[in-house]
């Protein structure tokens, strides 16, 4: 059954909102972010401090474009207020990993014992800090600081071992504020 649809984003203080075509970009205190959407059939319009996300006659598949879309609004409004922080921590039972940031990989050494070392991308706009056997990755952007933590915890995964007995690696502990 078709029907009349909107959404209604509410944009806090401090908080800047341009619409640009499909591009939306959002500016903060922490920083900015910029995303471009696929609309479709959907309307977007910014009327004072709310953002309206509307389609007459809209079906099933309208709607879920529609959820889907304001998640990734209010996911960059609140990365801009907050940024969002991801740790990870090194775990190893015998051989210590070392690890070092160098531009834009993180390099770990001596994982499992092995001579070469082993590299994760990071995704340009994340910082990352290391501090003793706890990694620390921040942006405004909630997607690329969940991947750098994935591109991260993906270069130690261990393959053709039994996971009970070599349980080194370097595993997400804290996701977005939340424990893991």
């Amino acid at each position: 059954m078709k029907k009349d649809l909107e959404q209604k984003i509410k944009i806090p203080e401090g908080v800047e909102i341009n619409i640009e075509g499909n591009l939306i970009s959002v500016t903060g205190l922490e920083g900015n972010n910029n995303k471009e959407f696929k609309f479709g059939k959907l309307n977007v319009k910014k009327e004072g401090n709310e953002l309206i996300i509307f389609y007459k006659k809209a079906t099933k598949k309208e709607k879920k474009q529609m959820n889907s879309i304001a998640s990734h609004i209010k996911n960059m409004i609140q990365g801009v207020q907050k940024k969002f922080e991801y740790k990870l921590k090194v775990c190893f039972s015998h051989f210590p990993i070392n690890v070092e940031i160098k531009d834009r990989e993180i390099i770990i050494k001596n994982f499992l014992g092995e001579k070469i070392s082993r590299v994760a991308p990071i995704p340009e706009g994340v910082e990352v800090s290391v501090e003793g056997q706890e990694i620390k990755i921040t942006s405004t952007d909630k997607e690329l600081t969940g991947q750098a933590a994935a591109n991260i915890e993906r270069a130690t995964r261990i393959t053709g071992r039994d996971r009970r007995v070599f349980q080194d690696g370097i595993f997400i502990i804290n996701k977005a504020g939340r424990e893991i």
